[in-house]
């Protein structure tokens, strides 16, 4: 098959996926088109918003869809790396033997991952980065397709403990999931409170997600759309001597290069789903605040002034 013709099988296997899905979760069309988009593109996703949204809902019907393995991993203050990771333990002929911990799945879902300290939060960083686990020194590899979806309340909540930088970073996307609108939570109270269950047949399977991953990766983009990719992440680091007056007022750091590679990538699932065979600016366009919102660090002053990251983006574009 050609990579013209790929294209347009994933445009209709992403429209058919997106009418599985909304058998059972209302509206949020942007937020499943991110974590598809993150799941196309073998990133990862931080989902931020109030409890009871249905982000374990979602990302749970996103797996069978998918046709994937999924583990759910609830982040509590006293959850150990060993907890999520798998331990050795002595077997009968008192030879080490390693059990797996729940990390090891297709699909992750690292519920209110602030809620554990941060020795816990490091223990994801090798496997979301490395695709692999250390564990007394022998690496387990973990099997592809790896997402990590990862859901953390708002930071003001009680008994949280904020993601460092670092490891912000490491997420493609954070996606703000906001409330229905009154009409999707009728629907959400009518289709919830009745005794019919709704299933979700899987569209795909592990195999064809790893071939899709590798079409994206192939698709061409012209080095202009490159070039705006890089230059709209420079402009959001406020030590650049080219910074505008607007940046040096309300960002203390700008985002790093993984900005860059994640927008072009992004940009190119978004063109391929929309059935483009190449990326223009509109589709970093598309992509940039979900890419950029959790690299930026605002200032007090922004803060003072309640200038939200969206807004100093959307100024940016």
């Amino acid at each position: 098959m050609s990579d013209v013709s790929a294209i347009d099988n994933l445009v209709q296997k992403h429209q058919s996926l997106k009418q599985e899905i909304a058998k059972v979760i209302v509206g949020q069309n942007e937020v499943i088109d991110q974590i598809l988009l993150s799941i196309y593109t073998g990133g990862h996703s931080l989902l931020i918003g109030v409890p009871g949204l249905a982000k374990t809902l979602m990302v749970n019907t996103i797996a069978q869809t998918l046709g994937l393995d999924f583990k759910r991993i609830q982040f509590t203050p006293d959850l150990m790396p060993s907890d999520i990771l798998g331990s050795e333990v002595l077997d009968q002929n008192r030879n080490f033997k390693f059990i797996k911990g729940p990390i090891f799945a297709n699909i992750i879902l690292a519920d209110e991952i602030n809620r554990t300290p941060p020795k816990t939060q490091a223990a994801l960083l090798e496997a979301m980065q490395e695709r692999a686990v250390t564990i007394a020194g022998q690496q387990h590899k973990l099997e592809p397709p790896y997402f990590v979806l990862a859901t953390q309340n708002p930071i003001e909540q009680e008994g949280t403990y904020p993601l460092p930088e670092a490891q912000l970073d490491r997420f493609m996307f954070a996606i703000e999931l906001k409330y229905p609108s009154i009409a999707e939570e009728i629907q959400v109270v009518k289709a919830t409170t009745t005794d019919v269950l709704v299933s979700v047949s899987p569209l795909f399977n592990a195999q064809e997600i790893v071939a899709v991953q590798q079409l994206i990766r192939r698709i061409p983009v012209p080095d202009n759309v490159i070039e705006y990719a890089v230059r709209l992440v420079n402009a959001t680091r406020p030590n650049l001597e080219s910074a505008s007056d607007y940046v040096k007022q309300y960002i203390d750091w700008g985002a790093g290069p993984r900005a860059s590679q994640n927008l072009i990538l992004g940009a190119k699932a978004h063109a391929a789903i929309n059935g483009k065979y190449s990326p223009d600016s509109e589709d970093v366009q598309a992509v940039a605040t979900g890419i950029l919102r959790h690299r930026i660090i605002k200032n007090y002053k922004a803060e003072a002034e309640g200038i939200s990251e969206e807004e100093i983006i959307s100024k940016l574009l």
